[in-house]
């Protein structure tokens, strides 16, 4: 019975561990619509802007490719100053958010 209780507890740590560190699609919107959406849309971008729409990308490439932008070995004024400023967290969160979107 120690043993079922045991393996019980460790569970529930790990789910509630594993949940905390889950993207959350509610932030991702938020950080969206205040630094993406206005050159990349949400759906789509509008027709004057050049840069590509972002909504069903896969959310790994997005992840890899913030980071990258991040830290500077993917080169572009505009992203490199934009992603500087978003943590690991900010970026799964926008990943997700973005993936899970029809385009």
């Amino acid at each position: 019975m120690k043993l079922l209780t045991y393996l019980l507890a460790t569970l529930l740590v790990f789910s509630i561990n594993a949940t905390s560190q889950a993207a959350s699609i509610y932030a991702g919107k938020s950080k969206a619509a205040a630094v993406c959406s206005q050159c990349h849309g949400i759906r789509k971008t509008s027709a004057e802007a050049p840069f590509p729409p972002l909504a069903g990308r896969d959310e790994e490439y997005m992840e890899n490719a913030l980071k990258q932008y991040r830290n500077k070995t993917r080169v572009s004024e505009i992203m490199n100053n934009i992603a500087g400023s978003l943590s690991d967290r900010d970026i799964n969160n926008i990943a997700s958010y973005y993936s899970r979107l029809k385009p």
